[in-house]
């Protein structure tokens, strides 16, 4: 893959990524420096992936990485601010989703992330992870019940 070719393969799925990142690390700087990251150290590496089609998973989990690293550099995990208009989609409209899903578990996250905001295939989800697809498939039944009860008690205490 030449250098333009690896800058229209970012840039078509760059939304994308940015909406991950925005996700992992709750902070609109945070995801632009952890986004920027991954883009340098996939442009650095992007001759040795093997194989092509895998490059929606394999520059996703760089992002992962790079947004764990920004998020333990600042020490602090700011909750999520008012996403700006240009980054927000219908995804991100509800509140209540957004804080019940940075609450979850590091584990369940991931998987809820990658399947459900970045639109990741179970098995993708799986291979980005490095885990089998049953397991990813618990954490998600898992993971999905968990957000079910958190935002039935959220409605439940709004009434």
């Amino acid at each position: 893959m030449s250098n333009e070719e690896f800058a229209q393969r970012v840039e078509s799925i760059r939304d994308k990524l940015y909406k991950t990142a925005m996700l992992y690390t709750g902070s609109h700087s945070q995801a632009i420096d952890a986004l920027d990251e991954a883009i340098y150290k996939a442009l650095c590496g992007h001759k040795r992936l093997r194989s092509e089609e895998y490059f929606d998973t394999w520059i996703t989990r760089i992002l992962i990485n790079e947004c764990y690293n920004e998020m333990r550099k600042n020490k602090k995990l700011c909750p999520i601010e008012a996403v700006e208009e240009t980054a927000t989609a219908q995804e991100f409209d509800s509140l209540p989703l957004k804080e019940a899903v940075r609450h979850l578990p590091k584990s369940l996250k991931d998987v809820i992330i990658l399947r459900y905001f970045s639109g990741f295939t179970l098995a993708e989800t799986a291979g980005m992870l490095g885990i089998p697809q049953g397991t990813a498939a618990t954490r998600q039944r898992k993971a999905l019940k968990l957000l079910r009860l958190e935002l039935e008690e959220e409605v439940n205490y709004e009434s």
